[in-house]
């Protein structure tokens, strides 16, 4: 029977989980993995950065933010027909979902119209469509789903005590609200957080934690491994020990049975066989390309070369039935 779908986790019990000796650790977290998904499976995503820099916002790990000196030159809105042409480019190389990203703390009203025409255009392609582009209003929300949106991604990027070391400008409850928006516009939450800025294993498990009582499981869950950027305040930051990446890894598959766990950004620092680890611990979902919004991210050959050595292949589109909107919930059995 598949593990149940739970939004009552203490931190206790997730500490418990973090503390698991590492070969328990993931073979408890590959056999709820094989409960919902093919382990030979994994999703590939391609994201493109829509609107680059300019952000307002005082993100400690960003390059897009305008308050730090990274080198990083801010771009407009992309045209629609640009967009199109990097989808087409992205579907050819394999990928099932498409996402588009914009450096802006909440767009105007006008924005959301634009990037709409351009969920409508990719969406016809027969690619999965995603957006972020910052904090969102409830009609804002609604017009994206109407235009064809199938995910908008929203990070809660760490656990509630640490989040004010990082940010400012925007406080944890306006995350939160923005996810409520898009549930009750009927579009699926991507929501995930950073790793390794710093933080302790309980805050790395106060995230995961906060992920996995929200109302609803989000769809996809990205893990981001911090990639230090040079004139961002958390350069120099000490890095997070491997393992622990991999543990952070195999206690998401835990709590979140049903949801995409995926490997986002700091892979291009990741060894072959870290990732190979991150998958045997539940992993199933990539962003595949040459860049992850500003930073590098593993070719689409090298990728390609790794799942072939791996015995790995791309999922296919996500049937509805399969994602977490179809789970029940809220029994107490134990962690498993």
């Amino acid at each position: 029977m598949p593990a149940v779908i739970r939004h009552d986790w203490t931190r206790e019990e997730v500490l418990a989980l973090f503390d698991l000796p590492f070969p328990e650790l993931l073979h408890r977290a590959a056999s709820v993995h094989r409960e919902r998904f093919d382990p030979a499976e994994v999703q590939v995503s391609t994201l493109l950065s829509i609107k680059t820099g300019g952000c307002p916002e005082d993100c400690a790990y960003c390059p897009q933010s305008a308050r730090y000196d990274t080198g990083l030159k801010a771009q407009k809105l992309m045209a629609v027909d640009e967009v199109v042409a990097r989808a087409a480019a992205a579907k050819a190389a394999g990928a099932t979902r498409f996402c588009m990203g914009a450096a802006w703390r909440s767009p105007k009203d006008r924005d959301v119209a634009e990037v709409a025409k351009m969920v409508g255009a990719v969406k016809a392609m027969g690619l999965e469509t995603c957006a972020t582009l910052g904090m969102l209003k409830p009609e804002q929300a609604r017009a994206l789903k109407e235009a064809g949106l199938d995910y908008y991604n929203h990070n809660l990027d760490t656990a509630p005590e640490f989040y004010g070391d990082i940010i400012k400008t925007r406080e944890y409850q306006d995350r939160l609200d923005t996810l409520e928006a898009v549930r009750a516009a009927g579009l699926k939450t991507c929501c995930g957080g950073i790793v390794g800025m710093g933080e302790s294993r309980e805050q790395r498990a106060g995230l995961l934690q906060t992920l996995a009582n929200l109302p609803e499981h989000p769809g996809s869950v990205p893990i981001n491994r911090l990639v230090q950027v040079e004139g961002t305040p958390l350069h120099g930051t000490a890095l997070l020990d491997p393992f622990e990446f991999v543990r952070t890894i195999a206690v998401a598959r835990l709590l979140m049975p049903a949801s995409m766990v995926r490997l986002s950004a700091g892979r291009n620092e990741m060894s072959e066989e870290l990732q190979a680890l991150c998958f045997l611990a539940g992993a199933n979902s990539i962003f595949y390309g040459e860049k992850l919004l500003t930073t590098g991210n593993p070719d689409v050959e090298a990728d390609q070369a790794l799942f072939a050595r791996l015995g790995l292949r791309p999922m296919p589109v996500v049937e509805e039935s399969r994602t977490v909107h179809a789970d029940i919930a809220c029994a107490k059995p134990e962690a498993a």
